[in-house]
């Protein structure tokens, strides 16, 4: 009797051990992160590896899934009770939707999360009650590559408003170059580099988004009207058989300095890294008269599983990349492009990452149009912006379509 009850026990304690998953003689902890960023295990295991001095006894495992999958998968995952104990959090309904299954934990009270961030980088990640539900990670920006090669060589300089930069693009054209690097064939990098991108400038910041939102102010006011013809003058700067243009063939003309701008996203900034020319960026302007505003659109936030059977070494992670230390040393490892959010001053060590980043200053940020309410329009804006270029329809037109399709969501 005393062999079966002392093999029951041990039985018992075998099991508590697997169970724990992590757990060895020195109550190491094993965590999983899954990730949509399949592109940054390098980056990903060196900032983890950072966090394994600061906690010795915890181990976070990295564990990306294909972009395209990562949605489904990850519902699946935690549907099934395979899901990973800190996970990449989408923004706005995406990432409520899995709040209110109960598959992401509550991260309102984390040291850090409430005083750390902006009420605009925090909102992508906050429910209708003000609760986190996940923490700020990280961000990406918009801007126009320039090659200050040929700026210089040109006796140009950075326009300041959208007026002069359709009258740089003139002068690059009466030169014999191709202006801008942007093609369609892709169509969601002309979407969301270009036309969000440079939307704040015509439409206003977050504060006028909100009241597209609404209804207090329609898609098809003069502001949007003005921002979709904007979409119809860089027409024909950019390259020719811009129709087939897909985006890396985009990036490539910029490269190979065979267009002189290109409007894209802060992440594309390592691509230019080996370049043989001098490049930057700046902020695509707005029309006089009004003030420029830059799309910093919150990319990427952590949170943790509720059914995690860890959820304290989760919180504590999650404090520390809330923390100015876990957010210096972030930046450090981030992918170049991708910007902490947190709202201490942060300096990188990439001189064109710290000019993206400085693009902010002084200036209002906001996230895509489209991702806070909107996104349902993803596809028809996507299209109403290439038949504008193509010329297929009017500026008018388009707005039209866009209010129309508004006002059914809202």
């Amino acid at each position: 009797m005393k062999k079966v009850t002392l093999l029951a026990i041990l039985i018992v304690v075998a099991a508590a051990v697997f169970a724990r998953g992590g757990m060895d003689s020195s109550d190491k902890v094993v965590l999983t992160m899954g990730s949509w960023r399949a592109d940054d295990v390098a980056q990903m295991n060196k900032l983890l590896a950072e966090y394994k001095k600061v906690k010795p006894n915890v181990e976070i495992q990295f564990r990306p899934i294909n972009p395209p999958e990562y949605n489904a998968t990850l519902r699946l995952q935690l549907e099934g009770g395979t899901g990973p104990d800190l996970i990449y959090a989408r923004s706005y309904a995406t990432g409520q939707e899995l709040f209110r299954a109960g598959y992401f934990g509550d991260c309102s009270d984390i040291p850090g999360v409430k005083q750390n961030f902006t009420a605009s980088n925090s909102a992508p990640w906050q429910m209708p009650d003000g609760k986190y539900f996940a923490v700020p990670f990280a961000a990406v920006s918009h801007a126009v590559y320039y090659n200050k090669s040929i700026f210089k060589r040109l006796g140009l300089s950075v326009p300041q408003s959208w007026e002069d930069f359709i009258s740089l693009c003139g002068t690059l054209a009466s030169n014999g170059l191709t202006p801008l690097a942007n093609g369609v064939a892709d169509e969601w990098d002309i979407l969301e580099t270009f036309f969000l991108g440079m939307l704040p400038n015509f439409t206003g910041g977050a504060a006028d988004r909100v009241q597209y939102e609404s209804g207090a102010k329609k898609l098809n006011d003069a502001a949007f009207i003005a921002a979709f013809q904007a979409m119809a003058d860089v027409a024909k700067y950019l390259p020719r058989g811009y129709e087939s243009v897909t985006y890396n063939d985009s990036q490539a003309l910029f490269n190979t300095q065979q267009a002189v701008m290109f409007m894209d996203g802060s992440w594309t900034t390592g691509v230019y890294s080996d370049v043989t020319f001098d490049w930057g960026v700046f902020a695509m302007p707005a029309p006089k008269g009004k003030k420029t505003a830059i799309t910093f659109h919150p990319d990427m936030a952590i949170t943790y599983n509720a059914k995690s059977k860890y959820p304290e070494e989760c919180k504590e992670f999650l404090a520390w990349i809330a923390s100015r230390d876990g957010a210096t040393i972030a930046a450090a490892a981030l992918p170049l492009g991708f910007f902490p959010m947190i709202n201490f001053p942060i300096r990188l060590t990439n001189v064109h990452a710290n000019e993206f980043l400085g693009l902010n200053s002084g200036k209002e940020t906001d996230a895509r149009f489209l991702w806070p309410k909107f996104m349902d329009l993803y596809a028809p804006m996507n299209q109403a912006v290439i038949q504008v270029i193509r010329g297929q329809i009017t500026p008018r037109q388009a707005a039209d379509a866009m209010e129309t399709a508004a006002a059914r969501l809202r």
